[in-house]
């Protein structure tokens, strides 16, 4: 889901009190923490249960961990898993897992939990976005404490990437249920203090298996929504560094002082789109998204949402994901075509809503669509929602005709055959086409088949695929090892340090 999260918290057993009192009462050191700024605040801090991916932000590689993590490059790197190998035919994995490693309330990490963590993220009632992942393994076998066994139902050559996300973190079966609000994993971090609409703090943990590679033993997270805010807590040296910062407009303030500041300025597998309500009787007709698509001018939706820091894509696939297609050439940009569309539909006059979450990107973008999509005859109303109503009427409820949001999952297209997903989106032919490319395991098929998939949700409109977006961080020139490229959402807080 979008990168940045609603920063107050509503509902259940996660609203109340301003500190997380429920979190064991951890060792403090005197050091001043490191701050990290975040444009939102998670819901929660289990990623095996929400949406959102400010969790992942916060907990993946850090408080909890995967069997593998995904590094700059995009590749699976040892993690838990020390090891991995693969049948010729890409459907039996085998994985040998690290000695010696324990959960943080001192549980042993072994084969098993491994099996319950994925059990459990395939279970009809999980609510893990990634739950197909889980759904693709028909056996898991423990054959000894260090060894875990995948048989997949379907070939799966990305498997140590899919299994090296937040989605995928090793949970210790007995704590599992109170991730939410108390993590137990086995990283280099616990979680000591939340304070509700401002910051949470991690502290390291002694326990460790690498404690003394960890050398920053404190990290706060803080919460600024505000692009000007974000700005002068960075000038004002309250925010150490801030991944995805939304400072594009105020860059030369830091450029300019190269002493005192360091910027950054990656690309991502993030997608921003127009998103459509495939199931609404009006926007069911592929002629009507197709003029939806026609009617934006990606490069100025580019410069109003994101000052520039963006490239045009023409479907759900990023430019720097193995077996891209470029297809920006479908649907250009074209309001006379789009107009024509709309007549041949019997679709003029039409009038939808333009549902926005509360992050600049979408609310600065909103208006300049809702104004192109008017000078071919659509009326827009503009809708400005808080992050929490987006989850839960947008997301979960599917009340909504378009929404403007960036979905920065690297391994996300399989959601086009999920017929429960938001966008309504149900084809016969783009579903047979993604089973005919699950199911091989030669490599230029798969490429094949992949390439026609990305023309197919193109054509369909699915959505109006707009833009990859460029991410910056800016942070104290003297901090080293963060990412120069960004694969995934992660803050992988043990590279750090001060240098």
């Amino acid at each position: 889901m979008d990168r940045r999260h609603f920063n107050r918290l509503t509902g259940g057993a996660l609203a109340g009190a301003a500190t997380l009192g429920a979190l064991p009462v951890l060792a403090q050191t005197g050091a001043k923490p490191l701050v990290m700024g975040m444009t939102l605040e998670p819901p929660g801090l289990d990623p095996t249960a929400g949406a959102a991916s400010a969790i992942g932000e916060i907990v993946l590689y850090n408080v909890l961990e995967p069997l593998t993590k995904v590094g700059e490059d995009g590749a699976a790197q040892p993690l838990l898993a020390l090891r991995w190998s693969a049948s010729p035919d890409l459907r039996s994995w085998t994985f040998t897992l690290r000695p010696g490693v324990r959960f943080h309330n001192g549980e042993a990490f072994d084969a098993s939990a491994v099996k319950f963590s994925f059990e459990r993220a395939a279970a009809a009632k999980s609510t893990n976005k990634d739950r197909r992942v889980f759904e693709n393994i028909a056996a898991i076998a423990t054959p000894d404490p260090l060894s875990v066994v995948l048989t997949l139902k379907n070939p799966e050559p990305l498997l140590p990437e899919l299994l090296g996300q937040s989605t995928a973190v090793i949970v210790e079966p007995k704590s599992a249920a109170g991730n939410a609000q108390n993590p137990v994993g086995t990283g280099p971090y616990r979680v000591a203090q939340w304070q509700r609409g401002a910051s949470l703090s991690v502290v390291a943990w002694p326990g460790f298996r690498d404690a003394a590679k960890i050398r920053i033993p404190r990290v706060q997270f803080r919460f600024i929504g505000e692009p000007a805010a974000q700005v002068a807590a960075l000038l004002a040296g309250d925010v150490d560094v801030f991944p995805r910062v939304a400072a594009a407009r105020a860059l030369s303030q830091f450029k300019a002082q190269p002493k005192r500041f360091r910027v950054l300025t990656a690309s991502s597998r993030a997608k921003t789109i127009l998103a459509i309500n495939n199931a609404r009787p009006a926007l069911a007709d592929a002629r009507v998204r197709r003029a939806i698509a026609m009617a934006i001018d990606r490069q100025a939706v580019i410069q109003a949402s994101a000052d520039g820091f963006g490239v045009p894509i023409g479907s759900y696939v990023t430019p720097d994901t193995p077996g891209y297609v470029d297809c920006t050439a479908i649907n250009a940009y074209d309001p006379a075509a789009a107009k024509a569309l709309l007549t041949q539909a019997k679709a003029t006059g039409l009038s939808l809503s333009l549902k926005l979450p509360p992050v600049p990107y979408a609310r600065q973008g909103g208006e300049l669509i809702a104004a192109q999509l008017g000078a071919v005859g659509i009326q827009v109303r503009i809708e400005n929602v808080e992050w929490a109503q987006w989850l839960s009427g947008v997301y979960g409820s599917k009340a909504y005709d378009l929404t403007l949001i960036s979905h920065v999952e690297p391994h996300d297209f399989g959601n086009f055959a999920r017929a429960d997903y938001y966008w309504g989106y149900r084809s016969e032919a783009f579903n047979a086409l993604y089973a005919r490319m699950q199911a091989s395991a030669d490599p230029a098929q798969r490429l094949k088949l992949f390439a026609e998939a990305q023309r197919l949700v193109a054509q369909d409109a699915v959505a109006a695929f707009l833009y990859q977006p460029q991410w910056i961080t800016v942070a104290r020139a003297g901090l080293k090892g963060l990412w120069a490229r960004t694969p995934l959402f992660a803050n992988d807080l043990s590279s750090l340090h001060w240098g």
